[in-house]
């Protein structure tokens, strides 16, 4: 679709399922698509690091972002990331986001462990992608373990200098702090600004002016509820999805990607697998997972019923 305003709202990560053979499972990534978009998030972006791209390679990424264009059929924007290892992989996967049809595309710096890139190539990067897009473009800035963090400063330079370079994802710790300095500092050329970690940050981060959060899928109907509750200026639902969420959140930050599990409990995706292996639930945590989404349940608004863990 051309979305001929301004981004904003909850874009949510739809995950890549895989199954147990570490094959991708189409079908299942057509009903996550089904799920984010019947949730009423605001935009889809895939895929990026809640989507496992890294697991991908880059014949699965176009195929995979071709299908998620395709099914979405224009219901709601979509963001597709051309995170490369290079300005050359990103300049071929943006003209290829261009060529399905996507209304926008997401890049992090040239994705390398030690961070030592400079200013300079990492432009260069984001002006090759611009060049190859020639549609809004967003800048990721995260912090790791493949991040290479950017200064407010220079992301603002960009979005100056550089055309279609229009939006800006602020993950770098303290992303709420950050994020203000961008937004104080904007004369005009950032049309959004975008936070991550799943919401973690939102109230502060609205507060202090983003436009929306990228969050994984998995509780796309609590996230956008939580988002509604901000927009309208309810400041106590607000605080009491959150509190709600906390839970979720901390489990999270010691169990990373425990998305899919949450998928699969849900009913969405077939299978909870990873590639590379999977990730460590035992009988204790699966139990505490159970708990948390049954006091979270209340606020689901797709679906009611779980079914048992993966174990």
């Amino acid at each position: 679709m051309n979305n001929s305003g301004n981004f904003r709202g909850i874009y949510t990560i739809p995950t890549t399922p895989f199954d147990k053979f570490g094959e991708i499972d189409r079908d299942s990534f057509r009903r996550v698509i089904d799920f984010c978009i019947e949730c009423k998030a605001h935009g889809l972006v895939f895929p990026v690091n809640a989507s496992e791209w890294f697991h991908l390679s880059e014949k699965e990424r176009m195929e995979m972002s071709e299908i998620l264009v395709e099914h979405n059929a224009g219901r709601v924007p979509v963001v597709i990331s051309v995170t490369s290892v290079s300005k050359e992989g990103a300049s071929m996967l943006a003209a290829h986001a261009r060529d399905i049809g996507a209304d926008s595309v997401i890049a992090m710096p040239p994705v390398l462990r030690i961070r030592n890139l400079s200013e300079d190539v990492i432009y260069d990067y984001y002006k090759t992608i611009a060049e190859s897009a020639r549609i809004p473009v967003m800048i990721q800035n995260w912090t790791g373990p493949i991040g290479t963090p950017m200064s407010s400063t220079f992301l603002l330079k960009m979005c100056r200098e550089i055309d279609f370079i229009d939006y800006i994802k602020e993950e770098t710790i303290p992303s709420t702090t950050r994020l203000m300095e961008i937004v104080k500092g904007n004369d005009g050329f950032v049309k959004g600004f975008f936070g991550g970690s799943g919401g973690r940050y939102l109230i502060e981060e609205y507060r202090r002016g983003s436009d929306g959060n990228m969050p994984a899928c998995h509780i796309t109907d609590v996230v956008v509820q939580f988002w509604d509750a901000l927009e309208s200026g309810d400041e106590e639902r607000s605080m009491h999805i959150y509190k709600e969420m906390a839970p979720l959140f901390f489990f999270e930050s010691q169990l990373s990607g425990c998305y899919k599990e949450v998928l699969y409990r849900r009913g969405i995706i077939e299978s909870p697998k990873k590639r590379n292996g999977d990730m460590f639930l035992d009988d204790v945590s699966s139990k505490y997972l159970e708990e948390i989404l049954e006091k979270l349940e209340p606020l689901f608004t797709w679906g009611k019923v779980m079914q048992n863990s993966s174990l």
